[in-house]
């Protein structure tokens, strides 16, 4: 009998996985409306003002791009959103999303999503489904699944443009990892090593953690009930709040699902990773609650055509350092990395980036648009290297000018998905505290049933399941 009711689960799972997008409730959103774009600006609805979402916020309107027409902020009005507030005094108001689409749905075209990670799935969904196109800070979502819906979802919806805020994607290390690609500058790597080793803000808490943090009065005009929105009831803490989220496993995805986007982006998409077939973890400091104090992380990918097997292996942990092949110089910050929680990343002894071995070449690289270098530097100098295009964008300016049909974005759900399910199985083999090994077929976890439940992750609270409604 056991047998049989795991053989429905996995059916059902996979089943999930493989089939047409999460249908919203007609009764939730009527209005469904695609209308044409302004001429030269995108009307424009700011969903998160506060903190990360509103500096993505400035850096759309800086483009002249965008007219903003609506703000939706859980904490409206408190300090940290109040600067956005007081630069659009004419949009449109609103605390939940929800209200905003069913209300104010005929007057704006796109969104931007800057909130929490496990904001991100409804939000969008809701967002594909009325035809709004879609800016959403990484990753995409925190679980495989919800990623997964994304996906089919805005192949559901050719029409919508989806951008995921991985910035370096429009910087130049896109277009120098492209044409080295093309040229065969880059080839046959067998490793990438990537690694963010600045302290985190989980580095000074007790890992000895037995239970979830005491409840606190709730902030005086904050939405806690939307701001939990599908995840299952926690009471209020400051812990959870202005970018504590991020530690938890319950709304974040750690350093990984941070810094991994801006690290291993374009890696991931020109040698056509995709899925890993195993995650090897080893972590100090773990806990069922938040995360490790330090992470390596084994991801196993198989031949790709021509292309040899080869791991990316992720090192997060302030003295959890890499080895660094000879030669390897020092270790500068990138003065365009954006700000992290109104501060600029605290330097570490070794700054975050990557490291690209392959048959013929060492590559040494950064973070975000951080350009490659060959080590030992000779060898570049012997070498008549391709000419790299200048960006004819940034990040924020492709994706309004693919609203307006001028441009193509470069990091669609469709590019960026699967690198945010990467992230979801690194994140269930730190969690648990396990290897996972996982079928790029049929997309499930073959060697340990509850880490195959976690692709899923537990049911959406009540008032929340429209929105995974298959």
């Amino acid at each position: 009998m056991k047998d049989k009711e795991n053989s429905r689960r996995v059916f059902l799972r996979q089943a999930m996985l493989a089939s047409a997008t999460a249908a919203i409730s007609p009764l939730l959103f009527a209005k469904n409306t695609n209308a044409p774009l302004a001429k030269n600006r995108v009307k424009l609805a700011l969903i998160g003002i506060g903190n990360r979402g509103g500096q993505i916020s400035k850096d759309l309107f800086a483009t002249g791009l965008c007219e903003i027409v609506a703000l939706c902020d859980v904490d409206m009005g408190a300090k940290h959103t109040q600067e956005i507030m007081a630069m659009f005094p004419k949009a449109k108001q609103f605390k939940d999303f929800r209200e905003m689409f069913n209300k104010f749905g005929n007057e704006f075209e796109a969104v931007s999503v800057g909130v929490p990670d496990h904001s991100h799935f409804p939000i969008c969904m809701t967002a594909l489904s009325m035809g709004k196109h879609i800016y959403v800070e990484k990753p995409m979502a925190c679980t495989f699944y919800e990623v997964e819906l994304m996906m089919q979802a805005a192949r559901k919806h050719p029409n919508v443009v989806t951008q995921v805020g991985n910035q370096g994607h429009s910087e130049a290390n896109y277009f120098q990892f492209k044409v080295w690609k093309e040229a065969g500058v880059i080839k046959n790597v067998t490793q990438i090593v990537a690694h963010m080793n600045a302290p985190r803000r989980w580095h000074g808490w007790d890992p000895n953690i037995y239970k979830l943090p005491e409840a606190q009065e709730i902030p005086l005009g904050m939405d806690w009930d939307t701001w939990l929105m599908a995840r299952p009831y926690h009471d209020y803490s400051d812990k959870y709040h202005q970018g504590n989220w991020r530690c938890w496993y319950d709304f974040g995805m750690g350093a990984l699902g941070d810094w991994g986007a801006h690290i291993l982006d374009t890696a991931h998409e020109f040698l056509d990773l995709g899925l890993p077939y195993e995650v090897n973890p080893k972590l100090e400091g773990h806990n069922d609650y938040f995360f490790p104090m330090s992470s390596t992380l084994q991801f196993k990918f198989p031949r790709r055509g021509d292309m040899p097997s080869m791991d990316i292996v992720w090192y997060d942990g302030v003295n959890n350092l890499p080895p660094l092949p000879a030669g390897y110089g020092t270790s500068t910050l990138n003065p365009d990395i954006p700000l992290v929680a109104g501060a600029k990343l605290q330097s570490s002894s070794l700054n975050p980036g990557k490291i690209i071995y392959s048959d013929d070449f060492i590559f040494k690289g950064g973070t975000h648009g951080s350009t490659l270098s060959i080590l030992p530097n000779e060898k570049s100098k012997e070498m008549t290297l391709p000419v790299v295009p200048e960006s004819p964008s940034n990040h924020f300016a492709n994706f309004l000018l693919s609203c307006l049909g001028k441009e193509k974005t470069r990091s669609p759900f469709e590019v960026f998905g699967p690198l945010s399910q990467v992230f979801s199985l690194g994140v269930i083999a730190q969690r648990l505290n396990t290897s996972i090994k996982f079928d790029r077929g049929a997309k499930i976890i073959t060697n340990n049933e509850f880490a195959n439940a976690l692709l899923t992750s537990v049911p959406p609270r009540k008032g929340w399941e429209e929105f995974y409604k298959l």
